[in-house]
């Protein structure tokens, strides 16, 4: 589990960005994800630590290097670090919401939450890597720093939660409700810390992690998903809200920052209709019925009806907020199989990240393109047939390589180094 909070789309369009810092600033935090994603893939995760405190809180001071140096323990007061003291409110905020629910930390039994700070620099970032959260202090000209909303917290904790729980497999369906689990209870957080019942809420995920000049809200809208920005630099805000929209892809995990919209739309639905305050309504019966002992791979009607069950007087609002997005009992299309490429044409898609953008490129070897001495000399030795997939997980790049009579689909930890090199040279 290593959940980044900004999709990977998102920074491909910041890295292809006219402006040069900014694209200095999005090639950067690829390169950081990138190198500590296999730093990471490389040793083994502990089960959740207990040093005593509820909470402690590191700073890097903009170095890779963590957890870094302890600036803040739970029951200790403000520091003059802003990014601190927001990142020890927003744990706090969290771990009390999830004690309301009647859970000891995200593992529930007491782990202490590490927290770190300043993490390289101009970093786009914040992520759970399986062991403790990170967050950076972003470039400055798109983000700004990643402790300030508090759903980021709440969001990224809420991934510790699940994988302690259902440990939601990271892939179409159940890749998407597990992100979608993290808005949800991100926006609990962000309700009950400003004292706001389901009518009134915002529903916003990530506001005030855009700098001004960006057109938009927020990174994602639970209320009407596919509208939170539309930015020259971003794009659009790619999300869908019902399944009659389900995007049907084997890209980005099977499109699990895309369709996450609509169990979204349907917590907002299903909270409203329920009233008073999400945490105590709607945000209980999705806690219950992810704990409920369902399956890794639950998808969509499955996770509906689970909700369902748990709701007891509330049973025909959550069902009818289920049936408003489309999901009433059936699962979603199952993804189509792609068609081999032209002979001779190499071409590689990677998706995945918080928000599930896709970036594409190919390669014809038989061309004049300086790179394609390199890449013919690389299939020479890539042994396709005897690569594994490895397993998904959330805001994890995912690859897919075609080259006639080939066809690979690869989790980033499980990229051999030639396949590294390989999408590194077509994807450039």
């Amino acid at each position: 589990m290593r959940c980044h909070f900004i999709p990977s789309y998102l920074l491909d369009q910041i890295a292809a960005a006219e402006d040069e810092q900014i694209a200095r600033c999005g090639h950067r935090t690829r390169e950081i994800d990138a190198a500590l994603r296999a730093r990471r893939a490389a040793t083994s995760s502990t089960t959740g630590a207990t040093s005593g405190a509820a909470w402690e809180v590191y700073t890097t001071a903009n170095t890779s290097t963590l957890p870094g140096t302890l600036v803040r323990s739970a029951g200790e007061p403000d520091v003059s670090d802003v990014e601190v003291n927001e990142a020890a409110t927003g744990v706090t905020e969290t771990l009390a919401l999830y004690a309301d629910l009647g859970r000891s930390s995200y593992d529930d039994k007491g782990a202490t939450v590490v927290s770190t700070v300043h993490y390289e620099k101009d970093y786009d970032n914040a992520f759970w890597d399986g062991n403790q959260l990170v967050f950076g202090d972003g470039d400055g000209k798109i983000f700004g720093r990643f402790t300030k909303p508090i759903d980021v917290l709440g969001h990224e904790l809420s991934h510790a939660v699940t994988q302690y729980s259902a440990n939601l497999t990271y892939s179409g369906q159940s890749g998407a409700l597990n992100e979608s689990i993290s808005d949800c209870f991100g926006s609990c957080v962000k309700q009950r810390h400003l004292s706001q019942d389901a009518a009134s809420a915002d529903w916003l995920i990530g506001e005030g992690i855009f700098l001004p000049t960006v057109k938009g809200v927020a990174l994602r809208s639970m209320k009407a998903p596919g509208t939170a920005y539309d930015d020259p630099t971003l794009g659009k805000d790619p999300q869908v809200a019902s399944m009659d929209d389900y995007v049907d892809t084997q890209d980005d995990d099977g499109g699990v920052h895309t369709n996450s919209g609509i169990p979204n739309k349907a917590f907002y639905l299903a909270a409203t209709a329920i009233g008073g305050t999400t945490w105590e309504g709607a945000g209980r019966i999705w806690y219950s019925a992810l704990t409920s002992g369902i399956p890794a791979s639950t998808d969509f009607a499955g996770f509906a009806a689970a909700c369902v069950a748990a709701a007891g007087d509330h049973a025909k609002a959550v069902a009818a907020a289920w049936q408003q997005v489309g999901v009433a009992g059936a699962s979603g299309p199952s993804p189509a199989p792609a068609l081999p490429p032209a002979a001779a044409v190499v071409e590689v898609t990677r998706s995945g990240g918080f928000g599930g953008l896709i970036k594409r490129g190919s390669l014809d070897l038989t061309s004049d393109d300086p790179r394609a001495a390199e890449v013919s000399s690389l299939l020479e030795h890539i042994d396709f047939a005897g690569v594994r997939e490895g397993d998904g997980a959330p805001d994890r790049y995912v690859y897919e390589f075609r080259c006639d009579p080939h066809r690979l689909r690869v989790h980033e930890a499980a990229l051999t180094q030639d396949l590294r090199r390989l999408a590194d040279l077509v994807l450039e």
